[in-house]
């Protein structure tokens, strides 16, 4: 009897520690329109799979009367379990407990989920929903963050970590999911920020709501903070299983290869006349992507932000693959500080990852202007180049239309280790465009004509001298930088044979410490 009284009492303990912090908070999370830390779990992992750990967790601080009240598991739920079979551990912060504040056991536990992670091998997932530090626990609290911030810097590269901030996330809080991979935010009650707007109204006088300060779509169009914005929580687990899909296990392993019922020799006869005959109007990018990746399916990362370029995963033939491409649609394709920062960091995720990386190019250069210079657009776009020239995955290269100039160079050129580059017959590999390099040529002898329609004509004649020469892939193909010049519709069989054919590719950077990348 005594033992089934043991029993008993295991299970009412149980059942205490899933109710967090009480029924009344329960359904005060609920009315938010959000869901419980448990019931963010079993979404997101294979139904039955979840294995808790440290649920009978408590509070260790004295201070302020908190010793009178005391909840089992502290405030956030931490296991593992999987994601279409495959094992990745998590930790929920929990709301209801304490408004989710960090405290010395609840940064232990996440702590220890973590250390489990790395030592697995798996990837590890953080839905974030806390009011910051636990105020009457002091420096403690201070010490666990750190303790958690480290952890991620040690499992950078090594294995995917993923934050989705469900709710607030604000202070120091804020660094753990900035050192991971990627960032997902809800559109109605998640915000980050270092400092809250009665801070900010206090120090700069400067009146400002929750969401413009450190809202979703702030994060996602303006700072690049967030890599993905979702209309709800339903929404965003579901993007995080579809990610995680994409992704491997960690850095010694590849990414799941899936069945592909998309033929790889199948033709997109749309392809050879997407690309306008005037290289001054604009086409859409994710139309190309779309026509030659598995099935149309493209997952976009940053969809929002320096929507110059676009960045995401797809598949080729069934392997994950990363793709880098400039979107002539927005900005004319341009690269600018945020467009730099975006695609390099996006490369070294791949490479990191052993994830093949594809990029598309239709590039007219980097944006000029004094905004840009003091932004530090010299810096930014070495990051690209860095990235690129880093990354030993394989790397496949096309050139839709046009590549000038530094961007040409950038945008994994042949000499940044391209391993297979293409380009389309519509290719114009040069410096710079027709016009503008025949100001600079000739523009003395353009001068010297007063006659209008003389200079007119002289004008034409040389931009159309310079077109001949160099607004098609010839030149740069004669001289070995373009290792083919493809027809437009087999692009995708021609993308899938150059993977096939680099599947054994092996490349060691220097023997080093650690690169020191223009950060």
């Amino acid at each position: 009897m005594e033992n089934q009284q043991k029993v008993k009492n295991l299970i009412d303990l149980r059942v205490q520690a899933k109710l967090g912090g009480g029924e009344k908070r329960i359904a005060s999370q609920h009315s938010k329109g959000k869901f419980t830390a448990r019931e963010r779990i079993h979404m997101l992992l294979d139904e039955g799979s979840f294995e808790e750990f440290d649920m009978f967790v408590t509070h260790r601080c004295n201070n302020f009367g908190l010793e009178k009240e005391k909840y089992l598991g502290d405030g956030v739920v931490t296991g593992h379990g999987t994601v279409d079979g495959r094992t990745v551990f998590v930790y929920a912060q929990d709301f209801t407990v304490f408004g989710g504040s960090l405290s010395e056991t609840m940064a232990l536990k996440i702590c220890k989920v973590m250390d489990m992670a790395m030592k697995m091998g798996c990837p590890v997932i953080g839905i974030n929903d806390s009011g910051g530090a636990r105020i009457q626990e002091g420096v403690t609290s201070l010490a666990g963050y750190a303790e958690i911030f480290e952890r991620n810097i040690l499992a950078s590269g090594v294995i995917p970590q993923i934050s989705a901030i469900f709710g607030p996330c604000a202070g120091g809080a804020v660094y753990s999911p900035a050192l991971t991979d990627f960032i997902l935010m809800t559109e109605q009650n998640s915000y980050m920020f270092v400092t809250g707007p009665k801070v900010v109204k206090s120090v700069t006088g400067e009146d400002i709501t929750t969401d413009d300060l450190g809202g979703a779509d702030v994060h996602a169009r303006k700072s690049g903070v967030s890599h993905f914005r979702v209309e709800d929580e339903e929404t965003g687990i579901k993007t995080i299983r579809e990610l995680i899909s994409y992704l491997p296990q960690n850095n010694l392993e590849e990414a799941p290869i899936e069945t592909c019922s998309d033929p790889i020799n199948r033709l997109e006869d749309a392809l050879n006349t997407i690309v306008p005959d005037n290289p001054n109007t604009p086409y859409d990018m994710k139309s190309v992507i779309a026509g030659i990746v598995d099935c149309g399916k493209f997952l976009e990362v940053h969809a929002n932000y320096a929507r110059n370029i676009i960045v995401g995963f797809a598949r080729f033939n069934g392997v994950s693959t990363g793709i880098i491409a400039n979107q002539p649609n927005f900005l004319a394709g341009v690269l600018d500080c945020d467009a730099s920062r975006k695609a390099a960091r996006f490369v070294r995720f791949c490479d990191a990852f052993n994830i093949p990386i594809l990029t598309l190019v239709d590039v007219p250069g980097f944006l000029p202007g004094s905004g840009q210079e003091y932004a530090g657009i010299i810096v930014h776009g070495a990051k690209l180049m860095f990235a690129y020239g880093e990354a030993t995955v394989p790397k496949v290269t096309i050139t839709l239309r046009k590549s000038y100039g530094g961007a040409h160079d950038v945008m994994s050129c042949k000499q940044l280790r391209g391993d297979f580059n293409y380009a389309w017959p519509t290719a114009e590999i040069a410096v710079m465009g027709a016009a503008g390099a025949i100001e600079v040529l000739e523009g003395r002898s353009i001068a010297a004509i007063s006659d209008p329609a003389e200079k007119a004509k002289f004008v034409d004649d040389k931009v159309n001298e310079y077109k001949d020469k160099f607004a098609n892939p010839y030149q740069a193909a004669s001289y070995g930088y373009i290792d083919d010049v493809i027809e437009p519709r087999n692009t995708r069989f021609r993308i899938i044979r150059a993977f096939q054919a680099l599947q054994t590719k092996k490349v060691v950077n220097p023997l080093k410490k650690h690169s020191n990348i223009p950060l």
